[in-house]
């Protein structure tokens, strides 16, 4: 599946700079970003789809370059706030499953050994 990473969106160069993603969906289908950037030196919040089997590099875009949608100020502040609560619910997501992996001591047991046994193999091979 195409995916276009919402940090290496920089067109068009003259306008857009200071990247910082708030929200990726990531590699997924209808994977969409929240960034805030300089936009022509303003500070701004966009918006962006990240690439599908439509459009390779996304929407929207701009003589086949990926590009940013910039959120009207009126709307900013909010597309802002929920994309934070979206990160925020996603990290909660990724810690609770790291939790549940240490919490499995068998897959645990599994995978030192499976490291240890990687480190003598490069110990081997000198």
């Amino acid at each position: 599946m195409p995916y276009v990473d919402p940090e290496e969106v920089v067109s068009p160069k003259n306008s857009v700079r200071d990247i910082h993603v708030v929200y990726d969906r990531g590699p997924v289908p209808h994977s969409w970003s929240v960034a805030k950037l300089k936009w022509k030196e303003r500070d701004s919040v966009a918006i962006r789809w990240n690439g599908d089997e439509e459009s390779a590099v996304g929407l929207p875009q701009s003589r086949g370059n990926a590009t940013w949608f910039i959120v009207p100020e009126e709307l900013s502040v909010e597309v802002l706030r929920a994309a934070q609560e979206l990160r925020k619910g996603k990290q909660q997501e990724l810690m609770a499953g790291y939790r549940a992996m240490a919490a499995d001591r068998e897959r645990e047991r599994d995978a030192e050994e499976w490291s240890e046994a990687l480190i003598g193999d490069s110990s081997e091979a000198r």
